[in-house]
């Protein structure tokens, strides 16, 4: 038996849609990941991108366990010598683009500086609110709440 290995051309990308409301951060990024890279499929190839196109709605109303909301910190570099700057999830998404802490999570999850990983990427749209304007492309919906009890902290 001859090991298989995914072709692009051969890979059919579906869409998924996730509501992220009252979703736990870190376990809805893992999934996403997951689902970006193409590992839930049987037909899985390390380096072809053969994962889905993932909409999440609602990222603004995710949750974050224990303190993590007001200890947590993201830190960046501006590139000049003491440029490092810190935020946290609270500012983040209080602020002007919430979705971002869900894609900073996702972003993280994912491989390393790699073409693969930017194409993989690039398939994730991540909205605020519950609207979304992918109707077109006929989603499937998944029920991420309803896989693991832990997936869900209410607020």
């Amino acid at each position: 038996m001859k090991t298989f290995s995914a072709k692009p051309a051969d890979v059919e990308h579906k869409w998924v849609v996730i509501d992220a409301e009252g979703a736990v951060v870190g376990r809805l990024a893992a999934y996403i990941a997951t689902r970006l890279r193409g590992k839930h499929r049987p037909d899985f190839t390390p380096h072809t991108d053969c994962g889905d196109h993932v909409v999440v709605i609602n990222a603004d109303k995710v949750i974050f366990t224990g303190n993590k909301f007001e200890d947590k910190r993201y830190y960046r570099h501006t590139g000049h010598p003491g440029g490092i700057k810190e935020t946290s999830p609270r500012k983040l998404i209080e602020g002007k683009f919430p979705e971002r802490v869900l894609e900073n999570a996702v972003k993280r999850m994912l491989p390393k500086e790699s073409p693969l990983a930017r194409t993989q990427f690039s398939k994730l749209r991540v909205y605020a609110g519950a609207e979304h304007k992918h109707e077109a492309q006929q989603p499937e919906v998944v029920d991420f709440k309803s896989l693991n009890t832990k997936n869900v902290r209410s607020a």
